[in-house]
């Protein structure tokens, strides 16, 4: 972890290098509202203010208010921000489909196709800036040659779009660098220390087919988990809702009802690469069941998932 001095020294001069290399032309970025394409939207947009435009692809599968929360804070940077609204597009793309390795593939598809359609409408940008860092380099297998290789969460950007060059500030840097480097960059805490979240976000957390409806379950069950658990003095280090594709029966107003069952996932680890189940108090786990069942008309029933990785994966797809 470099030191405060040296992440100030490396600011500067990431900022000198990127106005040398760009002079007044524009730079392309993928914002995705993730900790690095967020530091690296910020760390841009103060090196070569408006020139930056980020195009922000929405594709309906974020946590509750998140789209909104992105737009607004990067609203006070000096960039300019194109937001894609392509909910009903993402969600129509899913219709029937169940495998998540399927659901990944055809949301990466359908992002690249958002982003060129988007892109073209900018006119001429040779510059594409991307929040690669040090671990992406590294299990890539060395620097990046003349073909541009994306590390974009969602599966890719594409390939054949005409850049000159290539932009990637936070190259030298490792996560909790970048974290350190977004607080330095005055990012609201829960961009900088926003959780691990897949480029798929909750279309992998709901299991089976995704809906809209579902999806909307899915937000306001993980609101809750996430606010309770946000309040705790130990907190674990990745924690959320799955909208399994179980049913079950319950009783809700005196009436017999079929619903599907929310499981919880948190976990306590140092590398991600294995976890441990976190140990979290009954009383907590019995609020978070409460508030569930009670502020979410259609859902009865709520587990907690006490498996470690492995064999279990962090994410239930």
């Amino acid at each position: 972890m470099k030191s405060d001095k040296e992440l100030s020294d490396y600011l500067d001069n990431q900022i000198k290098e990127i106005r040398q290399k760009v002079g007044g032309k524009k730079v392309l970025l993928a914002l995705s509202g993730g900790v690095d394409s967020s530091v690296c939207a910020s760390l841009l947009s103060k090196a070569i203010p408006g020139q930056l435009v980020c195009i922000f692809v929405d594709h309906g599968f974020m946590r509750q208010d998140e789209g909104d929360q992105i737009a607004e804070v990067f609203s006070r940077h000096r960039l300019r921000l194109v937001r894609v609204n392509a909910q009903k597009r993402f969600v129509g793309k899913l219709k029937g489909i169940t495998d998540p390795e399927a659901k990944r593939k055809i949301i990466g598809e359908e992002f690249i196709r958002v982003f060129e359609e988007e892109a073209a409408k900018l006119g001429d940008i040779p510059f594409l800036a991307q929040g690669t860092i040090y671990p992406d380099i590294a299990e890539s297998g060395g620097k990046h040659g003349k073909v541009i290789k994306s590390h974009h969460n969602v599966g890719g950007l594409p390939k054949n779009l005409a850049f000159s060059s290539l932009v990637e500030p936070l190259a030298a840097l490792y996560k909790d660098e970048v974290r350190a480097l977004g607080k330095k960059l005055a990012l609201p805490p829960f961009l900088v220390n926003r959780q691990p979240f897949p480029g798929p976000g909750l279309a992998v957390r709901v299991i089976g087919e995704v809906t809209a409806k579902k999806l909307e379950l899915l937000r306001k069950a993980d609101a809750i988990v996430r606010e309770e658990l946000d309040s705790l003095k130990n907190r674990p280090d990745q924690y959320f809702a799955i909208l399994t594709d179980t049913v079950s029966v319950g009783v809700k107003n005196n009436k017999r009802v079929c619903e599907n069952v929310i499981a919880i996932r948190a976990v306590i680890t140092n590398d991600f690469m294995t976890c441990d189940y976190a140990p979290l108090p009954h009383k907590v786990l019995s609020r978070i069941s409460s508030r569930i069942t009670g502020e979410i008309p259609s859902l009865c029933r709520v587990v907690y998932d006490i498996t470690s990785k492995p064999p279990a994966t962090v994410e239930w797809e």
